[in-house]
């Protein structure tokens, strides 16, 4: 079966170098800088919406100095990996489903580059066939487009998505494929909105939940996420 994961909130807490790297390019426009949390709640849907975010907080509306602020951001992303960490846990769970035999991908709305280098950081790179980020597609999540993109540069066939936010269970919705929530990220909603197929916050647990599910797909009974 394909596995497609999430990245930041599900994989990894990127939220402490996103939001080191967030006030630096504030501080390049002279802005004050965010709190943590406040920081956390604008992650998931790609840089652009990250950095409007970042303005808005300030009062300010600019398409020019937020493209200007999404090009400094962008500089600054593919190195920004010193803060994130795996989930506990997360590294031997891919390690198992790889070896159960599924085959993994990823789909995450940070652009390819700076995924490809958190990945390559943690060590976790080589476990998935494919990568799909937010500059992968012309849309981004949940538009449905990069999840299917991603099942089928995995060759197609019944899949399953590990998500962790309302935009991963709206994408998933979208695209007709289950989900499979973890409950450590970054949502904001009550897991039960985003009707899952499963949840986890241990990820030793996750290797049995694939395997249940791609028994359930098999014979035909899978219920996509609505």
């Amino acid at each position: 079966m394909i596995v497609i994961f999430d990245l930041d909130g599900t994989l990894i807490d990127s939220a402490p170098d996103i939001h080191k790297t967030a006030n630096e390019v504030l501080a390049g426009e002279g802005l004050g800088p965010l709190d943590l949390p406040t920081v956390r709640s604008f992650i998931g849907h790609g840089v652009p919406h990250l950095v409007g975010r970042l303005l808005g907080a300030h009062g300010i509306a600019d398409e020019g100095r937020a493209a200007r602020m999404v090009s400094r951001f962008g500089a600054r992303y593919e190195g920004a990996v010193g803060l994130t960490r795996l989930y506990p846990g997360a590294a031997e769970a891919l390690a198992a489903l790889v070896a159960q035999g599924h085959r993994l991908g990823l789909c995450t709305n940070k652009p390819v580059a700076p995924a490809r280098a958190v990945m390559r950081h943690l060590g976790i790179l080589d476990h998935f066939t494919a990568i799909i980020g937010g500059d992968s597609a012309p849309q981004r999540k949940p538009d449905p487009e990069p999840l299917q993109m991603a099942v089928a540069a995995c060759g197609g066939g019944p899949a399953v998505y590990v998500g962790d936010s309302e935009v991963d269970a709206a994408c998933a919705a979208a695209a007709e494929v289950p989900l499979i929530v973890h409950t450590e990220g970054y949502r904001k909603t009550p897991v039960e909105a985003f009707r899952p197929v499963a949840v986890f916050s241990d990820f030793a647990a996750l290797p049995g939940i694939v395997a249940a599910q791609a028994e359930v797909l098999a014979c035909g009974h899978g219920v996509p996420a609505q």
